[in-house]
């Protein structure tokens, strides 16, 4: 079974709704016909490499309590509901003025300056662990689909709309 992260733009009301009842966070996300929602993004499984090569680290050396990295693109720490399973855990969110600071600093990564980071030896904790053995592929994975999440938390920053991310 593989998990991939999935991402959903929302307004403050919105969000605020779902903090109140999880339960709607549910119907949102699984709701079929879905995979046309412009405010949804489905990055596959470059969460993880989209995370190292922001921060020199997977997922496991992270400590999910600072909540200013830039890990919290993919998980923030901030929970919907600590107790409800949305497929590997619990659903993380982001406020629209953390949106607006973090579609920003991220704006400034480039092909360049990620791919110096490319360090596939190193990557071994690193979901999926694919780094080695499809090299430059692997990096083009996932900078596209860091792209598709550059240009999502731009818009959800014009919009002035907070974030909600899962893995699922």
């Amino acid at each position: 079974m593989s998990m991939i992260s999935n991402f959903l733009r929302v307004s403050q009301e919105e969000l605020d709704s779902f903090l109140e009842n999880s339960t709607l966070l549910e119907d949102r996300f699984y709701n079929e016909g879905n995979d046309e929602d412009p405010c949804m993004l489905d990055i596959d499984k470059a969460w993880d490499g989209i995370i190292y090569l922001l921060t020199g680290k997977s997922i496991q050396g992270i400590d999910m309590s600072d909540q200013s990295g830039l890990h919290t693109i993919i998980l923030s720490g901030q929970l919907i509901d600590p107790e409800q399973d949305m497929g590997y855990g619990p659903a993380h969110y982001l406020t629209p003025d953390q949106v607006q600071e973090l579609s920003a600093t991220i704006s400034k990564e480039t092909r360049e300056s990620m791919l110096s980071r490319f360090k596939p030896a190193d990557m071994h904790d690193v979901y999926p662990t694919i780094w080695e053995e499809e090299g430059e592929e692997a990096f083009d994975y996932v900078f596209a689909n860091f792209q598709e999440l550059q240009k999502f938390y731009a818009q959800a920053a014009k919009e002035n709309q907070a974030v909600i991310s899962i893995l699922n």
